[in-house]
């Protein structure tokens, strides 16, 4: 048992070192292995034979800002981390990247005095990534075992296994849930009805047209924003008599002579033909009651993201909407060894910066736990990789065993 300091861990950094790592793609076999376990009564299994096993000591699940950072400081820190994240899908919206890949102006990440295109930011990300060796895949995770370590992550056709895992999955535009909002042939979804203006705006379907954006914060200003460059003219429609988006933002769009809002209204069906696509919404006044049909060519629907944590549903402590609990210390779950960062966590500052900043947390986070250093945990105790807790007074340390002794340096013998 080893003496865990009250003030500060005064231990150096990590003493792992693993060779450079390279760049893996879904049809690669390097660094597979023949999975062969041992079937448990009573346990759901996989046929070890059709999967090929990964094991890693970091596995990161996604590529935005905060999966980005996170295996930029693990490579660095030669833990060899993995990093998986969904291929790109239209149908199911997933952008290798994150959020920023489809965002136009990014003026506000620091070292850019003159702004950048999200896109190109997140390559920048990317190849720093690969610079220090980060290994990349691109697959869908079908479920997670987070029960015991090694983490076990299940592709359609591998097994990863994580000594720490680190949740960088991000978030998904939300949708309203209304008629003709389905994709197509059940709706007008990719004939009409968009949630990314930055992928869809400049297509022909919408320009010089009439278009609609509904929402009300930030997301919707800078979609009506970005879609003045190509649309007639852009009607904001929102249920309430006020924005709730920054106040930069709605200055933004409030000087926009093509934009025009429309306030305390319902969208409450998106109409069209399968030939033309979109023709208008059905829009209704949350005061009076009133309904309309009003003439649209286009619909974008911007109200917000919901984080993409549903994997890990039952098995790790979320708040209402999905996000992530996690350490006011650290980044660390109620799990000891898997820590989340960027928007799966983070329900009020959203940023890229934040996103980066957490990234950065969680990959400490884990090179620490590696190292048998003690993280704290949401509970406010501490726990090391050995499995020893420490409570929140720092006074005592629980052993695996259940043993419990005090939190105080050996005393010399005389």
């Amino acid at each position: 048992m080893q003496f865990r300091p009250q003030n500060g861990w005064g231990q150096p950094g990590s003493t792992n070192s693993y060779t450079t790592s390279y760049t893996i793609r879904a049809t690669e076999n390097a660094n597979i292995f023949p999975e062969i376990s041992f079937q448990r009564l009573g346990k759901e299994t996989e046929s070890s034979l059709t999967k090929q096993e990964l094991s890693r000591q970091v596995v990161i699940i996604g590529s935005g800002p905060a999966g980005l950072t996170a295996a930029i400081y693990s490579a660095r820190a030669n833990l060899n981390p993995l990093l998986v994240d969904a291929p790109a899908d239209h149908e199911k919206q997933t952008t290798p990247g994150g959020q920023l890949m489809i965002t136009t102006d990014v003026e506000n990440y620091p070292g850019f005095s003159e702004g950048i295109q999200g896109p190109d930011l997140m390559v920048e990300f990317r190849k720093q990534a690969e610079r220090f060796g980060t290994e990349f895949l691109e697959e869908w995770i079908t479920r997670v075992d987070l029960s015991e370590r090694p983490f076990k992550l299940y592709t359609e056709d591998k097994l990863i296994k994580a000594e720490t895992l680190i949740i960088a999955s991000g978030a998904s535009a939300k949708w309203l849930g209304i008629p003709g909002e389905a994709k197509t042939p059940h709706g007008f979804g990719g004939n009409g009805v968009s949630a990314c203006a930055t992928c869809d705006g400049p297509l022909p379907h919408f320009r010089n047209k009439h278009l609609v954006v509904v929402g009300g914060g930030d997301t919707a200003m800078e979609e009506a924003t970005f879609l003045t460059r190509y649309a007639k003219r852009v009607f904001v429609i929102h249920r309430r008599d006020k924005l709730r988006a920054s106040k930069i933002m709605q200055d933004k769009a409030f000087r926009n002579d093509k934009i025009e809002f429309v306030w305390n209204t319902d969208v409450t069906r998106i109409i069209g033909t399968p030939e033309q696509g979109v023709t208008g919404v059905h829009l209704r006044n949350v005061q009076t009651g009133e309904e309309r049909v009003f003439d649209s060519d286009g619909v974008f629907i911007a109200i917000g993201h919901k984080p993409n944590t549903h994997l890990f549903k039952g098995q790790l402590e979320m708040d209402a909407v999905g996000y992530i609990k996690t350490s006011g210390h650290s980044t660390a779950t109620n799990i000891p060894g898997v820590f989340a960062c960027g928007d799966v966590q983070d329900s009020v500052y959203r940023q890229a910066v934040t996103a980066a900043g957490t990234g950065c947390l969680s990959a400490i986070d884990a090179e620490r736990f590696l190292d048998h250093l003690p993280i704290a945990l949401p509970t406010g105790e501490e726990v090391t990789i050995e499995g020893e807790h420490i409570t929140p007074d720092h006074r005592v340390i629980i052993l695996p065993t259940g043993e419990v002794v005090p939190n105080e340096p050996e005393q010399p013998r005389e």
